[in-house]
C-alpha cells in the first residue's frame, strides 16, 4: 500500500509483483521441497501439516526471475503483476513426487511414504494459494517455461549434486530452527 501510494501521489515509477511458491536450486531447507529432499536422503520423518491437502501453486525460480526482469524493462509503471506457475498441487502430492523421484534417481529402497508424518496444522493455515497471471501474460506476453515435472526433477538432481552445500546449510543452527518449528508439534496419526 505504501509503494502504491508513492506511485499515486508522487508518480514514483514502481511496479509491484506477487508470486506463487518458488522452488529450485539454493532454496533454504526450511521450505517444503528442499526440506523433504533433505529428510528423505537422511531417512528422517517428513512432517506434513494437517492432512497434506493444502494446495499451492508452484513456479520454478528462473521463471519468476524472467518475469521480474520483463516487468522491470517493459511494464507500465504503477501496475501490479501476479506471477504464477500454473501448477496447483496438493502438498502431500509434492511430497510423494519427491519420494518417487528420489527413489528413481538414487535407487533408494529405504525412501518410502512410510517416512511421512502428519503434524498439527499451523493456526490459520490457508487451504489454497492461487495466482492469476493473466495481466502479465496479456500485457507482456510472459509464460512460465518450466513444466513442474521437469522442474522438480532438475531441482532434485541439483540437490543431489550439491550435497556438501546442503550439509553446510543444515548445520547445528539449522537444527535449532527445525526443532523450534517442527519438534514440538503434536502428531496427528498418534505416533
Amino acid at each position: 500500500m505504501i509503494v502504491k501510494a508513492y506511485y499515486d501521489t508522487y508518480s514514483l515509477p514502481v511496479n509491484i509483483t506477487r508470486c506463487s511458491n518458488n522452488y529450485g536450486p539454493y532454496q533454504f531447507p526450511e521450505k517444503l521441497i528442499p526440506l523433504m529432499i533433505n529428510n528423505c536422503l537422511h531417512k528422517k520423518s517428513l512432517p506434513v501439516y494437517g492432512n497434506g491437502k493444502n494446495i499451492r501453486d508452484w513456479i520454478y525460480v528462473e521463471d519468476h526471475c524472467r518475469a521480474i526482469d520483463l516487468i522491470i524493462s517493459k511494464a507500465k509503471p504503477g501496475n501490479i503483476y501476479n506471477i504464477g506457475g500454473n501448477n496447483e498441487i496438493r502438498n502431500i502430492d509434492i511430497v510423494k513426487t519427491i519420494i518417487r523421484t528420489l527413489r528413481k534417481f538414487t535407487k533408494g529402497e529405504a525412501i518410502s511414504e512410510d517416512l511421512i508424518t502428519y503434524v498439527e496444522d499451523r493456526k490459520g493455515h490457508d487451504w489454497r494459494y492461487a495466482i492469476d497471471s493473466s495481466l502479465l501474460k496479456k500485457e507482456l506476453g510472459w509464460q512460465p517455461n518450466m513444466k513442474f515435472k521437469d522442474g522438480i526433477e532438475f531441482t532434485i538432481n541439483w540437490y543431489l549434486d550439491n550435497l556438501d552445500w546442503m550439509k553446510e546449510i543444515t548445520s547445528e543452527e539449522y537444527k535449532n530452527y527445525y526443532q523450534k518449528f517442527y519438534g514440538n508439534r503434536k502428531l496427528i496419526n498418534g505416533e
